[in-house]
């Protein structure tokens, strides 16, 4: 396994001279990786030390990003790869283009369309001796000391364990998102499935399928079938609503054709507690509620209390059966975000301030979902046009729960290409090491500025909301001229042309021929 691991490694290792840092476990898993010339190692005390050691004056500083999501990969891209070394720590070496995953589940785009490799939206990484990318979580930081402890992902491979290491940083910048929200609602995590990375989309694609082979043998009792083929999505916002609006084409177009004997069981049931697109202009939601009714869609007003294996059961002791059950009721704060010692934002957010530095410590900065404005600024946490609202679980959840993931992305992108620019202009005056930015002008504080808001229906229909807040007055728009501004607006707004042109041509297939619904 030793000899297997340093063959894998080598070559993007050659050039490398690392060391120091404790690591916990003594497998010989861990004395393979960290011998090889990718780290420099030793032996005090008897324990195994390995990482990154900190930068000397005469090497470029170390910029270490953790989070591989909309904020850290427009980061990382915008870097200037002349001042800093770029090191990026990430369960996922690749970025997800999350307003068209909804797409993949159902088989009009394919899972590759969607996925941005890290290495081609900065090719140094993959390039150059001092930056990398490492398939790894972060587990704790010592602000004090600059250093980021992480232990690696091995998706539960069995032959492989997790092992640890340390990474000595000049400039943090804390980019890890937000998870899924349950509220503590007994069963979701067992049960249901969230929509937020390509593997949830591939789930559900597996489920979907799953559930109408089964359906269509011979002796399934007529209520087993109803069960199966019962699509239930919980949460009224723009994920929920698209992966409706997406699953009714689906029945229509390509199970009705395809799954004749079953056509007529399977059905899409949307549970919000209050109104669904809570955050767009009336005139649109109520249009909204209307398409999503002729296409087949049952919208339901509850709330759920409890998530069974094959019902979920609301607050009112209404039962649910379902075969598919799509958890999209907004998200918080992760485990270690929560876990971090610093000031937080309201909604329990790593707290910044204008300039998007975490306060109370040097040289860390916090961008995209996981971070929020501490009030101390003034200023509303991000995005700012979102309402604290009820979700379909009756829980209140974060501020940008009814948020569309265009609007996200909005705030994430931004957030990373002002902070590149900032650190650029610090590294240029000479701020870049660790402790050496005290005296360097700050310029300009991040201001963002809402563009609008988008959200697809299903049918050629969606819906275009360009008003600058709820209570503003502003252009929207809906129906096939929003659908295709919808479809235009994304397909320019994939990052690279690769994936553009696969987006295209899945687009173009599906036009043609239909969604493909092989189970692989």
């Amino acid at each position: 396994m030793s000899s297997i691991l340093r063959n894998i490694l080598k070559p993007s290792i050659l050039k490398s001279t690392k060391p120091h840092f404790p690591i916990s476990s003594s497998s010989t898993l861990y004395t393979s990786l960290f011998s090889s010339s990718y780290y420099s190692t030793s032996t005090t005390n008897g324990k195994m030390y390995g990482g990154l050691e900190p930068t000397k004056p005469n090497e470029k500083p170390r910029l270490v990003v953790l989070g591989s999501g909309w904020a850290g990969c427009r980061l990382i891209k915008e870097i200037d790869t002349k001042i800093y070394d770029i090191v990026c720590v990430s369960p996922r070496n690749h970025m997800v283009f999350t307003p068209l995953l909804a797409s993949t589940c159902v088989g009009t785009l394919e899972f590759r369309s969607v996925a941005e490799p890290i290495g081609r939206i900065q090719p140094a990484i993959s390039s150059e001796p001092g930056s990398y990318y490492f398939l790894a979580n972060c587990s704790s930081v010592d602000t004090k000391d600059h250093v980021v402890h992480c232990e690696t992902v091995t998706d539960g491979a069995q032959a492989l364990e997790p092992w640890k290491f340390n990474i000595a940083y000049d400039k943090l910048v804390v980019a890890s998102g937000a998870e899924a929200s349950t509220f503590g609602i007994h069963g979701v995590h067992e049960h249901a499935i969230f929509l937020r990375e390509v593997h949830h989309a591939q789930e559900i694609r597996r489920k979907l399928l799953l559930n109408l082979m089964l359906s269509d043998i011979p002796g399934v009792p007529e209520e087993e079938k109803k069960r199966l083929l019962h699509c239930v999505v919980v949460g009224g916002g723009p994920t929920g609503v698209e992966f409706s609006g997406e699953l009714s084409d689906f029945i229509m177009k390509d199970v009705r054709q395809r799954y004749a004997h079953v056509k007529d069981y399977i059905h899409v049931t949307l549970i919000e507690a209050t109104e669904i697109l809570s955050s767009f202009d009336d005139r649109l939601r109520h249009y909204a509620v209307k398409q999503l009714t002729k296409s087949g869609v049952r919208l339901v007003r509850g709330i759920v209390k409890d998530v069974q294996p094959d019902k979920i059961i609301l607050s009112d002791d209404t039962e649910v059966p379902y075969g598919l059950l799509v958890w999209s009721t907004g998200v918080g704060p992760s485990p270690f975000v929560k876990n971090l010692e610093v000031e937080k934002s309201p909604g329990g957010r790593i707290g910044i301030d204008e300039w998007l530095r975490i306060p109370s410590v040097q040289d860390m900065y916090a961008i995209g979902d996981c971070a929020g404005f501490l009030e101390s600024t003034g200023k509303p946490v991000l995005p700012a046009l979102a309402q604290l609202s009820p979700s379909a679980s009756g829980h209140d959840v974060l501020p940008y729960k009814e948020c569309d993931d265009n609007l996200l992305q909005q705030v994430a992108e931004r957030q990373g290409k002002y902070l590149a620019k900032f650190l650029n202009r610090i590294g240029k005056a000479g701020g870049g090491h660790a402790n050496n930015a005290e005296n360097v002008d700050m310029g300009d504080p991040f201001v963002y500025r809402h563009l609008g808001s988008m959200a697809t229906i299903g049918r050629y229909k969606a819906l275009v909301d360009l008003r600058q807040s709820k209570e503003a007055k502003g252009l929207s728009l809906k129906g096939f001229p929003s659908w295709f501004i919808w479809r235009s607006a994304y397909l320019t707004r994939v990052i690279s042309w690769r994936n553009r042109l696969y987006v295209a041509i899945n687009w173009l297939t599906t036009l043609l021929f239909g969604r493909d619904i092989s189970r692989i």
